[in-house]
């Protein structure tokens, strides 16, 4: 097994807007898992024709951007090291999932996604530093989007996005969507600041309390 800690983190559609770049101003931001929290929740999700946004996701993300605050995802995609999916497949449902999010007038600055697995397939049979528990994706979003963590919240709906976002130093929510519905009932979904029912609902507790604190 290749041990490639220092390989750059894989990416989709990064906004270029400089007002996500001014490093004498650091930012808070909102990361979001996808799978389960902005779509619906699909086993290896490989077809376009699957691909479902939770309702309300959509506005919740729209929120998010008219407060000028960066909403980034960060996704585990072991289905490429599986061989369920090429990563230009993956590009594919991204750009999808984009047009999708701005029927509704949301947008994302930026998808990060981890397509390594341990147990994978070929080139992409690794351990990765950006898989979730570990925070590397997060990390390259901080440098490229001038990013403070420890102002910023991680959403997901499983304990391993929780993790990586207190390696980053974020705060962390769980949403009951997706994995989350039985993740939430595990000892370690107590280490969230909060467990809630939805993406809509996560982004009403980052306005009242974190965010807009």
């Amino acid at each position: 097994m290749n041990d490639t800690s220092t390989e750059p983190v894989k990416r989709h559609f990064i906004d270029p807007a400089p007002r996500f770049r001014d490093q004498r101003n650091l930012l808070p931001a909102v990361f979001l898992d996808r799978d389960g929290v902005i779509n619906e929740e699909v086993h290896y999700l490989s077809r376009i024709e699957d691909l479902k946004l939770i309702p309300g996701s959509a506005r919740a993300i729209a929120r998010l951007n008219d407060a000028g605050i960066p909403v980034i995802v960060v996704t585990n995609q072991s289905g490429v090291a599986r061989s369920y999916l090429t990563e230009d497949h993956l590009c594919d449902i991204h750009q999808e999932m984009i047009v999708m999010l701005a029927r509704e007038h949301a947008a994302l600055q930026g998808i990060y996604y981890c397509p390594f697995h341990k147990d994978g397939d070929g080139e992409y049979r690794r351990d990765s530093t950006c898989r979730k528990p570990k925070p590397g994706m997060l990390l390259a979003a901080a440098a490229e989007f001038a990013i403070s963590l420890t102002d910023s919240v991680m959403v997901g709906d499983r304990i391993n996005d929780l993790r990586a976002g207190h390696a980053a130093g974020t705060r962390t929510i769980m949403v009951r969507t997706g994995h989350g519905a039985k993740e939430a009932a595990l000892p370690d979904a107590t280490k969230a600041d909060v467990i809630v029912d939805d993406l809509a609902a996560a982004v009403d507790y980052i306005f009242t309390s974190v965010i807009g604190r």
